[in-house]
């Protein structure tokens, strides 16, 4: 088996063992939630990062960061990859966000397996659905609160969310403002990077790496959180800290007609083009 259909199978496989084994996984369902902290830590081991929790509470309730080392040098800035395993409540959660998962769990594989200069934490969170998305209970706040606390040096975070979806046809790619159909495609075959004015250098610094190595489209988009979608993941909680950060995503309910309902199920997603991408981020993190 080549590299990039390992990659691609082991996405659908964790893609699949989320959303259809273990379901719904939001705030409310903890047995859920506990099974799928448990697959995580045990998939960061497995490839030979060093893997801690972050607990925390919130209405009396206790959840989970899972947090895996990789990398070389820990006295340099170190990178932080991100993705949420909590879904909306009710929903399997397969792009939103199962798929961010997969790509987490394969880049700390990849990354494992061949070491890059920097020190990559990959981190799984919690609560980043609502009723705490954009408040200060997001497993993101407090992770980022914590590398604020403990004077991290950070280069920048990337938020996996929702990479699996695509579509090829004219017109199913949707903007916040009609007018950014006059800069951006029509069709939904490419990965977007996404970010504040202030994550304008990162992201182009990751984005220009990822297209010397990846056949991949991508745009990328820095701006104003006025615009609706641009703080709507985790990266944001990095924003709070000062941290450069952008979310890589298939720009969610602007192309998904799936997006937090039941029928955002794994057989919905592109494998390929998400090994694509992964296969991609792990080429570009060694520029």
């Amino acid at each position: 088996m080549d590299d990039i259909r390992e990659v691609e199978v082991n996405l659908q496989a964790t893609v699949h063992f989320l959303s259809e084994e273990i379901g719904a996984r939001s705030y409310e369902d903890l047995e859920e939630l506990e099974r799928s902290a448990v697959f995580i830590e045990e998939k960061m081991i497995s490839c030979g990062c060093n893997v801690k929790r972050q607990s925390f509470t919130y209405m009396g309730n206790t959840y989970h960061n899972i947090i895996g080392e990789a990398g070389g040098d820990k006295n340099s800035e170190i990178l932080v990859i991100g993705a949420h395993y909590d879904t909306v409540p009710g929903t399997p959660g397969a792009d939103d966000n199962a798929s961010g998962i997969a790509g987490l769990l394969e880049l700390a594989r990849l990354t494992a397996a061949t070491p890059t200069s920097r020190t990559v934490y990959f981190v799984a969170f919690t609560l980043e659905e609502p009723p705490l998305f954009k408040t200060r209970h997001m497993g993101s706040y407090m992770y980022a609160k914590s590398l604020k606390k403990d004077k991290v040096r950070v280069e920048g975070m990337i938020s996996l969310e929702m990479i699996g979806y695509f579509c090829d046809k004219k017109g199913c790619q949707y903007y916040p403002f009609t007018f950014f159909k006059w800069f951006y495609p029509e069709k939904g075959d490419f990965i977007a990077f996404v970010g504040n004015i202030a994550s304008k250098e990162f992201t182009k610094k990751v984005k220009n790496a990822f297209q010397k190595v990846s056949t991949l489209p991508v745009e990328s988009l820095n701006t104003l959180s006025l615009v609706p979608g641009v703080d709507f993941s985790d990266h944001s909680s990095f924003w709070s800290f000062d941290y450069p950060a952008f979310m890589i995503t298939d720009t969610a309910f602007y192309r998904n007609p799936h997006y937090h309902t039941a029928g955002d199920k794994a057989h919905t997603l592109d494998y390929k083009r998400m090994a694509l991408l992964v296969s991609g981020l792990k080429s570009a993190l060694i520029l």
